[in-house]
């Protein structure tokens, strides 16, 4: 049985190994999860996620969301319901012992710090540019060179979880040092690549890298392969809240689709499902008020898909607090089956999946989105193409291309290169680090540049 003492452990790996809290004396006024998300905040991988795509890469627009915009979104959204459960829950969820636990700071604090955190080791171009990702790995596998599974299928939640622990140094070698409940939450998907087990789960979430990382937080948060933190489910509904009623609002908002064929799309999936009836009968009413103004189309239809969001929005955060809270014991006995999810299992289910389909067929696939796509998953593959050649002859004296390529990255990954193997794994691993972290400008620049210097020495 789980224990909430141990899931919010407020201890820092640093802690465990030298015994000794850290001197700085900057955390006053702050509990340890507070202290969490302000790191995570000011870390510079967050403020490369304001260049990098969430969904429509690349856009002009201001108003069109980046993935920075969507991570302070989830963010808000997973503080809203821990606030919920730590304010009107807290004896039902956390027990008797919950003042103790200082479960209203510290609860809505840890879920905003891991919604700020959890796409930051996507690769540029999103979910496309793990894609491309995998099928460069996957290639150069064909061609004879053993590939592990961790690049194979490469995942964002894995690199996050590397990124946090490993690559964004300090002084030393745990990174941002965050809490081990913190890092518990951060594990999406509490399966270690090459463990050929991913326990009911749709993806492998730590790399082989980061097992005895992730096998001392389980240690000391009572968890294990397989036993997903309860709190990591809140994450989860909010970034599916956010990418399905979001998106759709972008996809109006870009231009692909009008209020009247959200409202359409919705009525059509399902006219009798009582959430989505609610959404569409208050999204409308207000759109009948808002007609009655001097607006032109083009507010119309803006102002009245932000409508749709916000109460899109609020009914599929109460479903979710609500499951949450009829699921508690099962989470707390690692008794739910795998593959649960709040919002599946919730009362907004089908607003979720209708809106999700209404961005799949008006969004994703509109001939613009996939040329800019098409674009990133050229670009970086040939990326990946120059920067293996410099990481395999980097050091040789005679490619003077090369060298300078390998000049280029991180100095954080080639240090965290330099002490380890530089076997295929660890070279596999630089790379992959080196691309996850670039933003999607910095990746189409460099691209031409070595292009252009590559050419020019051929």
């Amino acid at each position: 049985m789980l224990t909430w003492q141990e899931l919010l452990n407020p201890i820092r790996r640093k802690e465990l190994h030298s015994g000794a809290h850290e001197s700085m004396g900057t955390g006053a006024g702050r509990t340890e999860s507070e202290r969490d998300y302000d790191r995570i905040l000011f870390a510079a991988p967050t403020r490369r996620l304001a260049d990098k795509t969430q969904v429509f890469p690349m856009d002009e627009s201001d108003y069109v969301r980046t993935r920075l915009t969507h991570s302070h979104e989830v963010s808000n959204l997973a503080r809203s319901i821990g606030v919920r459960l730590a304010f009107e829950n807290a004896e039902k969820i956390f027990g008797a012992d919950h003042e103790a636990l200082q479960v209203r700071r510290v609860v809505p604090s840890m879920r905003a710090a891991v919604g700020l955190a959890h796409d930051l080791g996507n690769p540029p171009f999103g979910h496309q540019g793990e894609v491309a990702m995998q099928q460069w790995f996957t290639e150069e596998s064909a061609n004879g060179t053993e590939i592990a599974l961790d690049f194979t299928e490469f995942d964002g939640n894995a690199q996050t979880f590397r990124l946090l622990t490993k690559l964004q140094l300090l002084n030393d070698d745990f990174g941002l040092n965050l809490t081990l409940g913190t890092l518990a939450t951060l594990a999406k998907y509490p399966s270690i690549y090459g463990s050929r087990n991913k326990h009911g789960f749709k993806k492998y979430g730590i790399f082989q890298s980061e097992s005895g990382v992730i096998q001392e937080v389980w240690k000391h948060t009572g968890l294990a392969a397989g036993v997903r933190h309860p709190l990591a489910y809140i994450v989860e509904a909010c970034d599916d809240i956010a990418y399905s009623v979001i998106d759709a609002e972008d996809t109006v908002k870009k231009g692909y689709a009008s209020f009247y064929d959200l409202m359409d799309f919705l009525k059509s999936y399902d006219s009798s499902d009582e959430i989505i009836s609610k959404v569409v009968e208050k999204s409308c009413e207000k759109n009948k008020e808002f007609r009655k103004d001097s607006l032109s189309s083009r507010e119309l239809n803006d102002i009245s898909t932000q409508m749709f969001r916000v109460k899109a929005i609020a009914e599929m955060v109460v479903a979710a607090t609500e499951t949450f809270v009829a699921n508690s014991p099962k989470l707390m006995s690692a008794g739910v089956t795998p593959g649960f999810e709040l919002i599946s299992a919730s009362r907004s289910a089908a607003l979720c999946k209708a809106a999700k389909q209404f961005d799949q067929r008006y969004g994703f696939q509109q001939k613009d989105v996939l040329k800019l796509e098409l674009q990133g998953n050229n670009h970086i593959k040939g990326m990946m193409d120059m920067i293996w050649a410099a990481i395999q002859r980097g050091d040789a004296p005679n490619r003077p291309f090369e060298r300078f390529v390998f000049g280029v990255l991180s100095e954080n990954y080639r240090r965290i290169y330099d002490r380890g193997s530089k076997d295929t794994y660890g070279r596999c691993q630089l790379l992959s680090d080196a691309v996850s972290g670039m933003t999607e400008s910095f990746l189409m620049k460099k691209h031409d540049e070595f292009r252009a210097l590559q050419y020019a020495r051929s």
